[in-house]
């Protein structure tokens, strides 16, 4: 049974925010807090809860905010110390969340641990990073090319697992562990409610036996970190590359005292052979996933996180469905197909008017310092066109162009000039032209959320899945106390669909539905209150 502080958390819904790219107040081109803010009754309205919040700490942004140089104080484009105070107050107001983003893993190299680690091996910072006379071993970067990089000033490599601006913390050395807890504990002391945890898995290296990630001190270190009575209470979601049942016990058992929760990425995988290589798929091999990760999460009473884009990844709708003519209809099936299992869901901006991927004709249209230096070595072993294909693909910039609020210059967005290009089809794809249409997708996700926070099937309900694996489509029920809810998602072909029980008539469809029987177009999906459950 789900222990009581879980059960609370499945309640809510969430909404990743990308502060550069959300709203500009001050019209300098960037998103900032205070844009922020002003529109939190935008999310409160769609029925959202809670916000994650990607980081806006201090940072020379080689990687957006990902490369931080004071975790106790706020970005300059962003706003002040102040206005996260106000965020904070006002989301609290309003009976919402805020979940901090935390980046254990490294720091900038611009942060003044760094800066003074790099003088020598005399100083209370010598140990804060990984040091070596010679490279101790042949690790990559994410980001391409060598993970070890020599600084001049010091005379020794040190450890960079993504940008070389991002050096990665010791977290051998005990007095690091101590400095990220006072950065946790800062935080706390504003009022935030809980934290996602940026690459936890590689906190604990070992180098002698070359493991960059899941280190032998791994789950020391969270109990370390967030096992803390004053934390603990709080939730907290981890990214991580677990992918198999055992290991997410062991992160997030909650007799275990470490995570609420990881963010699985199993699903992420369908539709492409790679990061940057398509592949032919369907929402059937999404189905597949979430079942399976439904049924073990259940089988061990762990909180699930329900998702399907983030800040680094590509839609996934343009994967795996139909993101031209179909794109009202596949996103909202997979909106039902998602966040109607067991689980907390998590929104990220964007998706509640069906955004896509992006394309462009120029590698000058990217700023993610992963996409320009795989294009880079693209060029090397292919034509120009092929790597460009691939970048558009494959690029974290397809869930960081800025939000699209209306059809005004520049989306509503900003009066200046965005920090990234617009969308390539923002002018399609606004809020404004989606709640003026006769479907809308917003409107879908209000009526589902809706749902979902008024039925406790929904909540804490549990499930059966009623199709078969064969089925070119998916049916589930969810139940408790003596109510049952089924629904239905069909996949990319019209099909006939006939429920072994009878239903009252949906409450919830994306193509207007009066019967949960009959035939059911592509990308079609409905909800209905079965008639007399046991």
């Amino acid at each position: 049974m789900l222990c009581p502080k879980y059960k609370e958390f499945l309640k809510w819904v969430v909404y990743q925010v990308y502060p550069r790219s959300f709203y500009d107040s001050n019209g300098d081109g960037i998103g900032d807090l205070k844009g922020v803010t002003e529109k939190l009754d935008h999310l409160k309205d769609l029925g959202v809860n809670a916000i994650w919040l990607c980081p806006c700490y201090k940072s020379p942004n080689d990687d957006n905010g990902y490369d931080i140089s004071d975790y106790m104080d706020i970005m300059d484009e962003f706003g002040t110390m102040a206005d996260i105070e106000t965020l904070i107050a006002e989301l609290h107001r309003r009976d919402m969340k805020l979940i901090m983003d935390l980046v254990p893993n490294h720091t900038s190299t611009a942060h003044k641990w760094f800066q003074e680690s790099r003088k020598g091996k005399d100083n209370p910072y010598s140990d804060f990073y990984y040091w070596y006379d010679e490279k101790p071993n042949e690790w990559k970067s994410v980001f391409r090319g060598s993970a070890w990089e020599f600084d001049p000033v010091r005379g020794q490599y040190y450890l960079h697992s993504f940008a070389v601006s991002q050096a990665d913390l010791n977290w051998e050395n005990p007095a690091v562990r101590k400095a990220m807890q006072d950065v946790v504990d800062f935080w706390i002391g504003k009022g935030v409610d809980g934290f996602r945890i940026d690459v936890i898995d590689r906190i604990s290296k070992d180098i002698e036996h070359g493991r960059n990630s899941f280190g032998p001190r791994l789950h020391e270190f969270i109990r370390e970190l967030i096992g803390r009575e004053n934390v603990n209470a709080l939730f907290t979601v981890g990214e991580s590359s677990v992918n198999d049942i055992d290991e997410m016990i062991r992160h997030c058992a909650s007799e275990r005292n470490e995570l609420s929760t990881l963010f699985l990425f199993d699903h992420m995988e369908c539709g492409r052979s790679d990061k940057f290589t398509p592949k032919k798929d369907s929402l059937k091999s999404l189905r597949d996933i979430l079942v399976y990760w439904q049924m073990e999460s259940g089988k061990h009473d762990l909180l699930h996180t329900l998702f399907s884009d983030n800040h680094d990844q590509p839609p996934l709708i343009s994967r795996i469905a139909d993101d031209r003519k179909l794109r009202y209809e596949s996103a909202t099936d997979m909106a039902a197909m998602m966040y109607l299992l067991k689980g907390i869901p998590f929104i990220y901006q964007g998706q509640e008017i069906g955004m896509t991927a992006a394309h462009y004709d120029s590698i000058s249209f990217f700023n993610d310092v992963e996409s320009v230096n795989t294009y880079r070595e693209f060029c090397e072993i292919m034509p120009e066109e092929e790597a460009l294909a691939k970048i558009n693909f494959g690029s974290r910039d397809n869930a960081r162009h800025p939000m699209a609020w209306d059809s005004s210059k520049n989306g509503g967005f900003t009066t200046g000039e965005p920090w990234i290009a617009l969308h390539s089809r923002w002018q399609e794809i606004n809020l404004e032209r989606d709640l003026a249409g006769e479907h809308s997708v917003y409107r879908f996700y209000q009526a589902l959320l809706k749902l979902r926070r008024s039925e406790e099937a929904f909540i804490t309900g549990e499930l059966q899945i009623i199709s078969s694996p064969e089925d070119p489509y998916f049916i589930f029920t969810r139940s408790e106390s003596g109510k049952q809810w089924v629904v239905v998602c069909n996949f990319e072909t019209k099909q006939e669909i006939s429920l072994p029980f009878a239903c009252e008539a949906p409450v919830l469809s994306n193509l207007d539905r009066t019967e949960i029987n009959g035939t059911y177009s592509p990308y079609e999906c409905a909800a209905a209150l079965v008639k007399d459950a046991c």
